[in-house]
């Protein structure tokens, strides 16, 4: 029930077996029932053996797709944005955005500004306070329907959006500031509530941070994002959300180059990075 897109082309993973699949990215990913779509595509394709040397090449999972993301579902972000924003006195927003019927959604990253596994994430030089935010991540078809999950990791100068919350763009949206992967998630089924989200930061090949939460801690629903999300804006070939964090480092936390962010979601696998400076 993994989709990787690799080297040689789309690569299905399904109940221990692996086929290599002849599709263009885009239109392969936009179906109506994309589990069902690839396990019909597989009953044709050839088996191969190799598979994990693929996968060691394997990219983000993202063809023309734009990559957008919601802000403040967990109670811990919540929290966090209250705090970074109590100098410019905008704390009271990020309350109000938690118990509105509105959620907060905003642009994240185009195809080329997102890293893949193994890829470099990036920290803005101009900002003091940097950190990483594990996020599960949707796949939402043109017509609006989850079909697949990944992992995502949006990276966010959190000095620059506390500074002022019209700052958000310059704090969320730079070069290197997204990353997916390792894969497709495509499962028959909507992913359980009870889905750990872990992440690991490893600093000089020591845990310098390390925490988990469940998808359960979400204050809004999936559906309910994706929905929001698609009201007044079209997405020919589908696009990604990322559905916010609950795990949030300490105050005294910030990232620094060379750090590796290891961000794992039960039943996809695991996203790692390292850090650089931009």
């Amino acid at each position: 029930m993994h989709l990787y897109k690799t080297t040689e082309g789309p690569l299905w993973i399904s109940q221990g077996n692996a086929y290599l699949l002849h599709e263009e990215w885009n239109t392969l990913i936009n179906q109506a029932d994309l589990n069902q779509h690839l396990n019909h595509l597989s009953e044709k394709a050839k088996k191969i053996s190799e598979a994990q040397s693929l996968i060691k090449k394997s990219s983000a999972p993202i063809g023309n797709q734009e990559v957008w993301a919601a802000g403040v579902t967990y109670l811990r972000s919540r929290d966090a944005r209250m705090e970074e924003s109590k100098e410019s006195g905008a704390a009271d927003v990020y309350q109000k955005v938690y118990e509105a019927d509105r959620p907060e959604l905003f642009f994240k990253a185009l195809p080329a500004r997102v890293a893949g596994p193994g890829e470099r994430v990036y920290i803005r030089s101009d900002s003091s306070w940097n950190v990483p935010e594990p996020e599960l991540t949707l796949y939402i078809n043109s017509f609006g329907e989850i079909q697949a999950y990944t992992i995502g990791n949006d990276m966010s100068s959190r000095s620059i959006e506390g500074e002022n919350p019209l700052y958000l763009p310059q704090a969320k949206i730079y070069e290197g500031s997204c990353a997916l992967g390792p894969c497709l998630f495509v499962p028959a089924q909507p992913i359980a509530a009870e889905t750990k989200i872990s992440i690991v930061i490893k600093r000089n090949n020591q845990d310098a941070f390390s925490n988990s939460i469940q998808l359960n801690r979400m204050k809004r629903n999936l559906p309910e994002l994706a929905s929001w999300l698609y009201k007044s804006l079209k997405f020919p070939v589908g696009c990604f959300l990322m559905t916010g964090t609950g795990i949030v480092p300490p105050n005294d936390f910030t990232l620094q180059e060379n750090d590796e962010v290891i961000i794992s979601i039960e039943g996809i696998g695991v996203l790692s990075n390292v850090v650089s400076v931009l």
